[in-house]
Order: C-alpha cells, then structure tokens, then sequence
C-alpha cells in the first residue's frame, strides 16, 4: 500500500530533511543567532528549542512530508532530530568551524540563491495563472487520460497491535468519531486527515486491505484487518463506477500538468524584460578560455597569419 509504505520512510526522510534545516540555534553561552519565540520544548546545554523553532521547521517541510510530520509520533521524531542538530551545532562552534572565510563564503552565496528564489517565486506566482478556460480545453482534449476502472474512497486508522485496533473499534461501534480516532491513534501518515485515503482502484493496495475494503457497503467500517503493515480498521467513504472523471475532480491534476509549461513562459518573459534595458557585454574571449583552462591547460595561440586576419563584421544590406 503505497501510503503505507511512505509512513514507513518517514523517520529516514524527515530526520535528513530536519537535519539540514533551518532552525534558529542558540550558541554555546547564551549567545542568540535568533530571536527565540514560544514556549521551550527542550533545553539543550545551554541552547533550546521552542515552539516557534517547531512551527517554522514544519513549515519549511516539503508538502509531503508535513502530513507525516502531523502525527505523535512524527511529532517526536522532528523534536529528537532537532535537538541532535543542535548539538552538532554547538560542538562545531566549540571546535571553531561557526567562523572563517569559507563560512562567510557560502553564506553570501546562500543569501544570494534565496533572494534570487524569492524574487522569482513572487514573479512566477503572481504571473503564472491557468484560467477556468485553459482548464476546460485540456480536459477536453485529453479526455483518455481521466479515465478510471470502478473505484472506492476510504478511511482506515493503522496501529500495531490487534489490541489496541478492537479497543478503537469498540470505541467506533459505540459512536466514536472515526476520524477523530484515526488523527489521535493512527500510526500512518493519513492520520493527518482523519485517516482519509482519497480515491484508489483495484491493485493499489495490499491484497487484505484490498478485499476487505471492497466487501464494504458506503458508510459501513469493517472489523479489524491484518496486514504486513499492522491492524486496519477501515471505513469506506465512497464508491464510483469506471469511466471519464468529472472535470471538477480533476481540476487540481490538469492544473499541475498545465502550470510547469506556464511557469516556464513566465520566466521567459522576465529574462526577456530585464535584458532589455540592461548593459550586458560579454566577454567571449575569455568565455572560450575556460574550456582550456579547465583542462590543465593554456588557452590556444593563434598562428602569426591567424592572428594578423582582421575579423571582417557581414557587410550590412
């Protein structure tokens, strides 16, 4: 199942991703690179972490990953990272490596890269629009590719033990809310939306939640359900018949298929603007002799008639 299965490669990814982040650090001694807000989540040396270092990670976590992140125990596993960068932090400041030229150096260049980022973001955000038209002409023209077999939509809550799934289910019979339960108890990244699982077909899930799932009626939540990820409960939501999707649910795919082609044409347009009433001279003998140099080696000499030949511009009509 392949949300599932992400769930399983949360701690990997988000603990990489975290590691290499952005938190604002304290220094050993009390000195601040940031100013801290929130209350503290962990006290490290003489550093901490604090709920607005939390919000401001999470927010700078890809779209992907929030989700995972939205969970107790994603929860932990961002605290535990961020708190083992911050000791990185802190010993490479003792060792001296926070300070020098090659430091200062990437920093300039870092700064450069996200003021380049911002600039284009707001640039190609605020110009690259897909009208309610563009939408409707790829949808007809590509009506092929929004075709689907029958399909189903449901929600599941995922734990490790068959315990702990009856004493949910239990709960759910006697008129617990299942999305409630599912964002409290679920271990997969669903957890987040109420253990929502959006639409799927056969063949996109594991062979037990599969045949479990499709044996439902619309509404109907099953008993507990074993798979090599855990115990499933399972509630299915919807039921569709195959053929061409409306538009309107697929509204947010074409936009995704349009909007790169869209972005593109923006950015043309920016270079073409900001060109046009720029100075720019290039230097195309030095440009030729990078090639040479990167090589180990000299830039070519011409021959004494070579070099004598004036370079003759095309006669203008």
């Amino acid at each position: 199942m392949k949300t599932i299965t992400i769930s399983k490669l949360f701690t990997t990814t988000v603990c990489l991703v975290a590691l290499v982040g952005c938190q604002g650090s304290s220094t050993p001694g009390g000195a601040k690179t940031e100013k801290k807000t929130g209350a503290v989540l962990a006290e490290v040396n003489d550093g901490s972490i604090t709920t607005g270092d939390f919000e401001r990670e999470l927010k700078n976590l890809p779209e992907y990953l929030k989700a995972m992140a939205d969970t107790p125990q994603g929860r932990k596993e961002m605290l535990d990272t961020m708190v083992i960068r911050e000791l990185i932090l802190q010993q490479a400041s003792k060792d001296g490596l926070d300070k020098g030229p090659e430091i200062e150096d990437k920093l300039q260049d870092l700064k450069k890269r996200l003021i380049i980022e911002s600039f284009l973001k707001k640039k190609v955000e605020s110009e690259s629009k897909v009208s309610d038209e563009d939408l409707k002409k790829f949808y007809e023209q590509n009506k092929e590719k929004f075709k689907s077999g029958e399909q189903i939509k449901a929600s599941h809550i995922l734990v490790k033990t068959d315990k702990e799934a009856k004493e949910i289910l239990a709960r759910i019979k006697g008129g617990g809310n299942f999305e409630e339960l599912a964002k409290k108890s679920s271990a997969d990244s669903s957890a987040a939306k109420g253990g929502d699982l959006g639409w799927f077909g056969k063949g996109s899930m594991v062979p037990a939640f599969e045949k479990a799932a499709l044996a439902l009626k619309e509404g109907q939540v099953s008993d507990v359900v074993k798979s090599d990820f855990g115990f499933h409960i399972i509630k299915l939501t919807g039921k569709r018949a195959a053929g061409v999707r409306p538009l309107e649910e697929v509204k947010d795919q074409i936009k995704g298929a349009i909007m790169p082609t869209k972005q593109q044409e923006v950015f043309q347009k920016i270079k073409e603007e900001l060109k046009k009433t720029a100075k720019i001279t290039v230097k195309e003998d030095v440009l030729n002799g990078l090639d040479s140099k990167k090589d180990g080696g000299k830039p070519e000499e011409k021959k004494p008639a070579e070099a004598a030949a004036p370079t003759v511009a095309p006669e203008k009509k």
